[in-house]
C-alpha cells in the first residue's frame, strides 16, 4: 500500500461537476493498492498518518498532528501510484490490484483513519474519472509505502 500525503491549505474532488468532497486545511491522501496489500497493510498506515506531526505548532516547527492542528482529510484512491515505467514509454499498471480486492481496502482505509480521527473523511468515488484540486501548504508531501515500513 503507498500512499501520497500533501499537507493542504484546501483541497476538493469533483466527479461529473458536483464537489463530492471538500477540506480547508489538512491533509489529502492518494492511496495506492497493490497485489499482495492486505487489512494488516491498514491496521499500520492509518495510525501512521493520522499521527504525523506535519503541522506547525505556535512556534511554527512541524509538531502537531492532524486532529490536534484541527485538519481535514480527503483520501482518493489512485491505482497509478504503482505504476512500472521500466519499459518503453507507457506505463505499467500490473502490480496494483484489481478492484476485487482494492476497493474493500480502500473502503477499509477509510473506516480506519475515520476511527483514527474520531469523526467523518472525505472520499473520492472509488473507479470514478475524478478532478481533484488542492493547494500544497509549504509545501509539504511525504511518500509512504507499507513495503518498506522496516
Amino acid at each position: 500500500m503507498r500512499a501520497v500525503i500533501q499537507r493542504v491549505s484546501s483541497a476538493a474532488v469533483e466527479i461529473d461537476g458536483e464537489c463530492v468532497a471538500a477540506i480547508g486545511r489538512g491533509l489529502l491522501v492518494l492511496l495506492g493498492i497493490e497485489e499482495g496489500d492486505t487489512a494488516d497493510d491498514t491496521t499500520w498506515l492509518a495510525p501512521k498518518i493520522a499521527k504525523m506531526r506535519i503541522f506547525p505548532d505556535e512556534a511554527g516547527l512541524m509538531n502537531l498532528a492532524l486532529a490536534e492542528a484541527g485538519g481535514g482529510m480527503i483520501v482518493v484512491s489512485q491505482f497509478t501510484l504503482h505504476a512500472s515505467t521500466k519499459k518503453g514509454n507507457r506505463p505499467s499498471f500490473i502490480r496494483s490490484a484489481r478492484p476485487d480486492v482494492s476497493e474493500p481496502l480502500y473502503e477499509g482505509f477509510c473506516a480506519a483513519m475515520e476511527k483514527e480521527l474520531a469523526g467523518p473523511i472525505g472520499r473520492g468515488r472509488f473507479g470514478a474519472d475524478m478532478k481533484v484540486s488542492l493547494v500544497n501548504d509549504g509545501p509539504v508531501t511525504i511518500v509512504m509505502d507499507t513495503k518498506a515500513r522496516e
